[in-house]
């Protein structure tokens, strides 16, 4: 008797980095881009008020992205989208919200245990950027990239990252 083989999935698509669409995998990029700067630029007094401008921000950010791609297919279509149309918009894209659960977790669980927060924010841009560089790599193994070309695609991804750190801490 053979049993069924189970898809394993990369890292990158078990924490909704990258999914199984071009759209999904960059709503993840850019939703732990976002996160990313709102920790690197808030100058909050907890972990609380961090964890809900992040969350609060980037369903703002799913928000006006779906709302502008309704608004674009009305005005290049000329009519309003039907239903059909609509509903897809209002349930995908959420790996721009998702896709930073990780580095959040990070920071709850570093304040948790006691750490300061300035720190707790480093250590979840540390998560982000790691996280950005694990994408880079994963779209360079489905590209097909050779293994230097996959270290240059993981790199640059992962620069947006370096840059929220610098940004922190040249902010503090």
């Amino acid at each position: 008797m053979a049993f069924p083989r189970r898809r394993r999935h990369s890292i990158a698509r078990r924490v909704h980095l990258t999914g199984s669409t071009e759209e999904s995998t960059a709503a993840g990029i850019y939703g732990v881009i976002v996160s990313a700067a709102v920790m690197a630029s808030s100058h909050v007094g907890s972990a609380t008020a961090l964890v809900v401008a992040v969350a609060v921000t980037l369903i703002v950010y799913w928000g006006a992205e779906r709302y502008a791609r309704l608004v674009a297919k009305r005005i290049h279509e000329g009519h309003r989208p039907a239903w059909r149309q609509v509903r897809p918009q209002l349930t995908t894209g959420w790996e721009i919200v998702t896709a930073s659960a990780l580095p959040v977790v990070v920071l709850v669980v570093l304040r948790l245990i006691g750490i300061d927060l300035y720190l707790a924010v480093i250590w979840a841009l540390v998560c982000s950027t790691a996280l950005l560089c694990l994408a880079g790599w994963e779209v360079g193994r489905h590209g097909q990239l050779t293994g230097p070309e996959r270290l240059a695609s993981a790199a640059v991804t992962g620069m947006f990252g370096v840059v929220m750190i610098l940004l922190k801490i040249a902010l503090h």
